[in-house]
């Protein structure tokens, strides 16, 4: 079975870190997102992938290839125009013939694809939708199911006293070729609003398979951070991972889970306490604070500076004595000055200076 994964967005709600990047190859602990997704993919079984594309598709062609080092095999189809997420599937019609995967391209998720595969053939539905539970469906399109679990009606964003499930969609389809005779060609649809309620109409059975794995989009900052630290702390408070090209001094304090990259500097009386992702050829000079943050790379932090639940992106530069707090996150090349105070919650452009 292929899969195509939806890659054509801006990323907008994850700004300042999409301003010079596709959200596609943000980096999940120091590797790009799509290949921490195609590797995923990979263990259900999934070798082809279309990556429909629209913003920035040239940094994720070079950054990806043909697949080979993945061990699978891409192609790229990209959009004039976004086309929504049914009118992208229906773009990159010429390399699907059978059944196949649709990913939203900001899912990370343990849900298994091979049960629902397994699921989706044997109840000879048109659709399989993956569900999964959240706290709030009210903010959310929320998808009811009989109790066989074939879906019976769509509610988009139901108020409090409507609400009868709290499942929702996870933006992982299966899909009978035949689906896409329903879209319009060159025309911006969406699978949510305009293909899974016709098919519902017309009597066309679609299959929820919910699941109570973990799933998360990385689409906001917050997510984003929190996605890092749900993963690191799944590989226990023991974990530590140093590239062997990364020289830690021996009185650094390291206490995980921490994983630290390539051609890392990390000097004495600096201290790391996990979750925490520092990445390749960042430098943190003596008495350092790195606290549940992720660092991207060739970032410098100064000495006696203090960075806590943050982010900070891809060469910056944090001096002496500052301190980021909780819910910052740093574009590419912020500057903050010796002694600089950030607020919390915090969200700078890239290539500001402040202090």
């Amino acid at each position: 079975m292929k899969a195509v994964i939806l890659v054509g967005g801006e990323g907008t709600r994850l700004r300042p870190l999409t301003w010079k990047r596709p959200k596609a190859i943000v980096p999940i602990l120091n590797q790009p997102f799509l290949e921490y997704l195609i590797d995923y993919l990979k263990g259900h079984g999934i070798e082809e992938i279309i990556l429909a594309m629209g913003y920035l598709p040239d940094p994720i062609q070079e950054c990806l290839g043909d697949g080979t080092k993945l061990g699978v095999r891409l192609h790229y189809v990209v959009e004039d125009t976004p086309l929504g997420t049914s009118g992208a599937v229906k773009n990159v019609e010429a390399y699907l013939d059978e059944s196949f995967l649709v990913f939203n391209g900001d899912i990370i998720t343990s849900i298994d694809l091979t049960k629902m595969i397994k699921q989706h053939q044997e109840s000879k539905s048109v659709v399989s939708i993956a569900l999964t539970p959240v706290d709030n469906p009210t903010i959310y399109g929320v998808i009811e199911t009989d109790e066989h679990g074939r879906v019976t009606r769509f509610v988009e964003k139901p108020g409090w006293d409507e609400v009868t499930t709290n499942m929702i969609n996870a933006g992982i389809y299966i899909l009978e070729h035949e689906v896409l005779a329903r879209i319009q060609a060159a025309k911006p649809s969406m699978f949510e609003h305009d293909i899974f309620p016709s098919l519902l109409i017309d009597g066309q059975p679609i299959m929820g398979y919910s699941s109570e794995s973990y799933w998360i989009d990385i689409g906001t900052p917050e997510k984003y951070l929190k996605v890092h630290q749900d993963l690191l702390r799944k590989k226990g408070g023991q974990f530590v991972k140093v590239d062997s090209t990364s020289h830690i001094d021996m009185q650094a304090k390291v206490e995980g889970p921490v994983i630290v990259g390539q051609n890392c500097v990390i000097s004495g009386d600096v201290s790391i306490k996990g979750p925490a992702v520092i990445g390749a050829g960042c430098r943190l000079d003596s008495g350092a604070v790195i606290e549940g943050a992720v660092l991207w790379d060739q970032i410098h932090v100064g000495k006696g500076a203090r960075l806590v639940d943050c982010v900070v992106a891809t060469g910056g530069r944090i001096h002496d004595d500052c301190l980021i707090p909780s819910g910052c996150v740093l574009g590419d090349n912020v500057e903050l000055e010796p002694g600089y105070m950030m607020s919390e919650g915090t969200k700078v452009e890239p290539d500001t200076t402040l202090g």
